[in-house]
């Protein structure tokens, strides 16, 4: 496995040489989760397994372009107050987590995808689909096609693991609780930031999926502790979140879902993927959020 940094934390889900996820609770094994809240980071993983990089046509600096760079650190501290944290180890140009399992693009394939695979979907068409074509920059990954049994193995190596073990958190989080709170992390390019502002650029973005993901009440906690903390919020534009607040977000079923994506300027050096001095105070303010998180009275939150 071609390994993109010196980042190791301790090995989740081992299989065929590749580690799905790491994850971290706030309670000993056998212990209720102190809080409901669950925290996600699909994107920031940068383990790349040698048989995608034995098939791509980039090199390790220009493939590691769609990462959500070191998210997984800026939300360390989570299990410090309360939140569980499940970081995915794959990068997302092999599988991307945050996407159904199947939203496959027929074109990057040398055989024939089942139906079921066969998805026309508008991240699909944009090269975004589950094993993605194009990093965010727009470069093609291959230089062949693959075919549906590596796609397969991918699915069943990463994917359904990584979501077995969220949806177990959640389960013990709502078990415990009564309600459950996901927040799944991600980062976006400062270009995108740039867009989503109005007369200047927004520092974060809350995808709660326009309200049918995440009650208002939480939505509204977070952009009031975000807001007071200095930074420019806006909700649902650009991103309104993807398939893991689709997924699991069911305010009525008590699980909320909300997504925040960070302006990547505020902590990292896109051009050389290399952290700032903005990481510190972004990572320390997080830390404080999740503090501050964990207090929230979860009754205003159960119907």
């Amino acid at each position: 496995m071609a390994r993109m940094d010196d980042w190791n934390p301790a090995d989740a889900n081992e299989g065929a040489g590749v580690t799905a996820f790491a994850v971290r609770r706030a309670a000993p094994p056998g212990q209720p989760p102190p809080t409901p809240l669950v925290f996600a980071s699909p994107h920031s993983g940068r383990d790349y397994p040698q048989d995608m990089m034995a098939a791509a046509a980039l090199d390790g600096t220009a493939i590691r372009r769609s990462e959500d760079a070191f998210v997984d650190e800026l939300i360390g501290q989570a299990p410090e107050f309360g939140a569980a944290l499940i970081t995915a180890r794959c990068a997302r140009a092999y599988i991307d987590v945050n996407r159904e399992p199947f939203e496959l693009d027929p074109a990057m394939f040398a055989d024939e995808l089942p139906k079921f695979a066969q998805a026309r979907t508008a991240r699909v068409a944009a090269g975004l689909g589950a094993i993605p074509r194009i990093v965010s920059e727009g470069q093609e990954i291959y230089a062949r096609k693959l075919t549906f049994a590596e796609a397969s193995g991918r699915i069943e190596r990463v994917h359904r693991p990584y979501h077995a073990e969220l949806a177990g958190l959640i389960e013990e989080a709502q078990a415990a609780h009564g309600v459950a709170i996901l927040v799944d992390w991600h980062s976006m390019p400062a270009a995108a930031a740039r867009g989503a502002g109005r007369d200047r650029p927004c520092d974060i973005v809350l995808g709660d999926r326009f309200g049918a993901a995440c009650g208002q009440a939480f939505s509204a906690r977070v952009e009031r502790e975000l807001e007071g903390l200095g930074y420019r919020v806006t909700r649902n534009m650009p991103y309104a979140g993807g398939y893991t607040t689709e997924h699991y977000g069911r305010p009525a079923r008590r699980v909320h879902a909300l997504q925040i994506e960070i302006n990547r300027a505020l902590y990292l050096d896109e051009a050389k993927l290399t952290l700032t001095d903005g990481f510190t105070r972004l990572r320390d303010n997080l830390a404080g959020l999740t503090r501050r998180l964990a207090a929230f009275d979860w009754a205003k939150l159960v119907p």
